[in-house]
């Protein structure tokens, strides 16, 4: 079978409700709670994806920004740990619950992105997400801002969810944060916007030559190297599961149904 036919399978049966899913719905604010990962690095769980808090002596790096209306509940989030103020976003990809909030961001600090990401943004591929606002700075495959003597890298490792997934590495603290690479259990493929889920288990092998031991995911609480792994050999899994039952002759209402009820009540991103 082509890669084509099962992409093609694919959308139709698992992604393609991703930008609903994952896109602007005005709400009200949940809770946000900021938590310790390791040294001066945290998390803010709550609405949206997750957002690392890196800080330094110069000022703070963020990775991601939730939607804009958690903008005033993420800036108190961090007067928790810190004074200094945000320098820098870098964007995981364009999701709206992951960069609505630049456009807040921005007039303060400098938002930085895959070169893809940015398309994304510009030409709507995620159709409900009304004025997120473009990075300013991109890069193809690898960036790292230093500030305040620390380091942090963004590399592109190639397609999965999006076709424009920054992974964000903290050297010195051995760990990453993946975007929605991992998020949750279940994965979501935005084929809209160049994800591929033939690619994915790609993309993830090379993020796993990177020296780290803790994983930030897009969504869910954070975990370590060995649990990414074992989301890798899941989407590798879903993606062989499928092409099976495209050789067995199941419809795509059948197949769709075998994954719904195979998925049912786990949370998805």
């Amino acid at each position: 079978m082509s890669k084509k036919i099962l992409a093609i399978a694919l959308a139709a049966l698992i992604g393609a409700g991703v930008a609903t899913v994952q896109g602007f719905i005005s709400k009200p604010i949940p809770q946000l709670n900021i938590y310790k990962v390791k040294d001066d690095l945290y998390n803010i769980e709550g609405d949206g994806g997750n957002v690392s808090v890196f800080v330094t002596n110069e000022g703070v790096i963020l990775v991601d920004d939730k939607y804009e209306q958690d903008h005033d509940a993420i800036l108190a989030q961090i007067r928790t740990v810190t004074n200094q103020p945000v320098k820098y976003v870098i964007n995981t990809h364009y999701h709206a619950d992951h960069s609505s909030g630049n456009a807040r961001f921005l007039p303060m600090a400098e938002v930085i992105s895959t070169a893809n990401a940015r398309t994304n943004i510009l030409e709507h591929k995620q159709p409900n997400a009304v004025g997120v606002a473009p990075a300013r700075i991109v890069f193809t495959d690898e960036t790292a801002v230093f500030l305040g003597g620390k380091e942090v890298r963004a590399r592109y490792f190639g397609r999965g969810h999006t076709n424009g997934d920054a992974i964000i590495y903290f050297p010195a603290q051995r760990t990453i944060h993946t975007g929605d690479l991992m998020a949750d259990t279940t994965p979501l493929v935005d084929y809209g916007g160049g994800g591929s889920i033939v690619e994915w288990t790609k993309t993830l092998d090379a993020a796993m030559k990177l020296d780290f031991d803790t994983v930030i995911p897009g969504h869910g609480p954070v975990t370590d190297k060995a649990a990414l792994l074992t989301y890798r050999n899941n989407v590798e899994k879903l993606r062989n599961c499928v092409y099976g039952l495209i050789r067995q002759g199941k419809s795509q209402e059948d197949i769709r149904d075998i994954l719904m009820a195979d998925t049912a009540g786990k949370p998805t991103a």
